[in-house]
């Protein structure tokens, strides 16, 4: 992000855990975007495992190209499957004591951080606008990836 702060002279961050869940549901109630249920026409995941009723189908086994897939109500690829992605969230069990003003909980020592999304390696559960996975923040990996934002005053 320093770079892309430095290339284009604004700040960048990475999303909080409900400004990303906010984007990935992009308007709905429903699990997916999309609906009660996903395919591997629609998200890059396992494909061997359903959700809801949804179709099995291909397995890709590795990231595919931003917009291979339709994107959200918002406008947004990917927020389903590819890659999971970063948030600026430590890890809490519950969401007692987070404001509601969709800022980063990133209160005392954080040694679990929050990713969203699920990503190609993931079962269609984990890609739920609502699951929430964790790492420490030094895992790296080819299933994990970040989204940026800029803050528009």
């Amino acid at each position: 992000m320093r770079w892309l702060a430095r290339k284009t002279n604004q700040k960048y961050r990475l999303l909080s855990e409900s400004e990303w869940e906010y984007a990935a549901r992009a308007g709905t109630k429903t699990p997916f975007w999309s609906g009660n249920t996903i395919s591997p026409d629609q998200a890059n995941y396992d494909g061997s495992y359903t959700y809801g009723g949804g179709p099995a189908g291909v397995f890709r086994q590795k990231t595919t190209d931003v917009g291979s897939f339709s994107a959200n109500n918002f406008g947004l690829h990917d927020s389903h499957g590819n890659v999971w992605e970063w948030v600026e969230d430590c890890l809490r069990d519950d969401y007692i004591g987070v404001q509601g003003n969709g800022d980063a909980w990133a209160f005392g020592i954080c040694t679990a951080r929050v990713r969203r999304g699920g990503s190609w390696y993931s079962v269609p559960d984990d890609l739920r606008s609502a699951s929430r996975g964790k790492d420490g923040p030094e895992a790296r990996g080819n299933t994990i990836g970040f989204r940026v934002a800029r803050t528009i005053n």
